[in-house]
């Protein structure tokens, strides 16, 4: 793909503002995708049972410890890192972000499959030498299978061309923190690096639709308007009739009475991509504060992690990292990874230019994000 996107001016308050939404969007998801990694597989019924009339009301435990995260927050961190290392390369003239995006999730696969980091690896840049990522968290057998060989899926050639579950949705929160990309490119690359796994019409959109209400929120529109864009560009794409369905009848369950476990149930269970979607916008869209949000996203018979951790991407871009409870950010698994990403990640878009280009570059920058 090409694009033409330019980056915006930042001031000083520009930037920390971005910086406080992109911290908000990647810890949120992670503690959304934390609070329902220990219910996933759980029926309402069941979760009332163990844990009282409520559900869940904090972490429970999951993979041995409480604030385990899941593959989604792993591939959500893989993302991020892909989109850093596309902005850098493009310093070398090379610029097709799906390629480096798809290479950034044949890393994460390899945290799948090995026992550890790779030391021989000199490119592989820092995320994959984080050893607390080399994990099985449950992963989706479209991501694992669509990333078992290097061959990349494109549009005219998607993997996997039947599978529409959530696991291209539950990652693709960082294409949205492109602010200064136009929503269209935005889509589209989030749609090229869907395909990658989830070849399906509505795998592929339901993920792309996530990008851009991120990029609307991350741009100052409220969650409402930003729905209702997307909405608007979705339109005219092949195949969007049941990503729109399902976010119009997300906007809808908002007028039909006060939120309950049941009113997200009635929205699917969240296995399938346009219900996920749907579920995770409908949550945020009703939450009285991100607390609120996240415990009504993962409080339902199906998959929790992913609802709570699309719900707490939409909530942390919103409000930015200071509105997360604090409580549940001091137990959230591989915090200060996640932190220092997001960091990288707000540095690169408004300050990438002093980091690396013709008149020099950043050496400490570059063996963080390879160029190779």
């Amino acid at each position: 793909m090409t694009t033409t996107a330019e980056t915006p001016l930042w001031g000083r308050a520009e930037q920390q503002d971005f910086r406080a939404r992109v911290r908000g969007c990647l810890l949120g998801g992670a503690i959304g995708d934390a609070l329902g990694a220990g219910i996933e597989f759980d029926s309402l019924e069941a979760i009332r049972s163990a844990h009282g009339p409520q559900g869940v009301e904090d972490y429970v435990p999951a993979y041995g410890r409480r604030g385990a995260v899941t593959d989604d927050t792993q591939m959500t961190l893989f993302t991020a890192e892909g989109l850093i290392r596309a902005l850098v390369r493009r310093d070398t003239g090379a610029w097709h972000p799906p390629t480096d995006v798809h290479r950034a999730y044949l890393r994460w696969a390899a945290t799948q499959r090995d026992w550890g980091p790779d030391e021989r690896e000199p490119d592989a840049g820092w995320l994959a030498r984080e050893e607390w990522l080399y994990s099985r968290r449950a992963p989706g057998n479209a991501c694992l299978s669509g990333l078992a060989d290097e061959r990349m899926g494109t549009l005219g050639e998607p993997r996997n061309p039947d599978s529409k579950g959530c696991g291209a949705v539950m990652r693709s929160a960082p294409f949205g923190l492109l602010v200064g990309w136009e929503p269209e490119l935005v889509l589209q690359l989030a749609l090229e690096c869907a395909v990658q796994t989830h070849g399906h019409p509505t795998g592929a959109l339901a993920a792309g639709a996530f990008a851009l209400i991120v990029h609307g929120v991350a741009r100052g529109e409220s969650l409402d308007a930003a729905v209702q864009r997307t909405l608007t560009l979705l339109a005219g794409r092949p195949g969007h009739e049941e990503t729109s369905r399902a976010l119009r009848q997300a906007l809808g369950a908002v007028r039909q009475g006060l939120p309950t476990p049941e009113r997200v149930e009635s929205l699917g269970q969240g296995w399938v991509a346009e219900e996920a979607l749907a579920m995770g916008v409908y949550c945020a869209l009703v939450a009285e504060d991100v607390r609120h949000g996240l415990l009504l996203a993962v409080n339902h018979g199906g998959d929790s992690d992913s609802t709570g951790s699309i719900c707490g991407n939409l909530l942390g871009t919103l409000h930015g990292e200071t509105a997360l409870p604090a409580g549940w950010l001091a137990e959230l698994e591989g915090r200060a990874t996640i932190l220092q990403l997001a960091d990288d990640f707000a540095m690169e878009l408004t300050q990438g230019p002093s980091l690396h280009g013709p008149a020099g570059s950043s050496a400490a920058w570059l063996a963080r994000y390879p160029r190779a």
